[in-house]
């Protein structure tokens, strides 16, 4: 995994949540097609940055985004805001605990047998975007039932959201292997070292 030396680090963390917030408020002007239903097409970036710059990097692109974009669509410490950070939350716990298996340029996971005698997996990230966006999606709507509408009714939408997440979230994987594969990100960055 290709790491970055601090100052650059953060430059492409600020470059790569910078970019997320742009997609997040592009997204939120979106017409809908039914209720929390987004393609998070900010999500990209947050799994870019797993790849490339580990899960810190990952999470803090995250973080950043939501607070930007809720400051400018004006929804900050809004119900909006609070399912945006329940659904990042989980959709961070799925990250750190894939982040060990984390392999760039493999499209979904393969088993690597010939390391040492050792039979592991590695994902890709079509496998991890995939995970995290139904992590978010059911921490989303168990916040939802728990918090804001407190009707255990909201859980029947659970199977039809977690459809749509599995085809953004195949989606959106697919969009960062190309990102990763193409090596797009690391050439704004020449000569970044380990």
């Amino acid at each position: 995994m290709n790491r970055l030396h601090s100052p650059r680090k953060q430059l492409a963390i600020s470059y790569l949540a910078a970019a997320a917030s742009c997609a997040h408020v592009f997204e939120a002007n979106l017409p809908s097609f039914g209720p929390w239903f987004k393609p998070g097409i900010a999500n990209t970036f947050t799994v870019v940055a797993l790849f490339q710059l580990g899960i810190k990097a990952a999470a803090q692109v995250t973080f950043i985004r939501i607070l930007v974009s809720s400051l400018i669509l004006g929804t900050i410490f809004s119900p909006t805001f609070a399912l945006s950070v329940s659904g990042s939350l989980g959709a961070i716990f799925v990250l750190l605990i894939l982040s060990p298996w984390i392999a760039n340029y493999i499209f979904l996971f393969r088993t690597n047998l010939e390391e040492n005698n050792s039979n592991y997996i590695k994902v890709g990230p079509v496998s991890v975007s995939l995970l995290a966006s139904l992590a978010h999606i059911t921490l989303q709507l168990i916040t939802a039932e728990w918090i804001i509408f407190g009707h255990k009714g909201i859980m029947l939408l659970l199977p039809w959201l977690l459809l749509s997440s599995w085809i953004t979230g195949i989606v959106n994987g697919f969009v960062s292997y190309q990102i990763l594969s193409r090596n797009i990100y690391n050439s704004s960055f020449h000569g970044a070292a380990k």
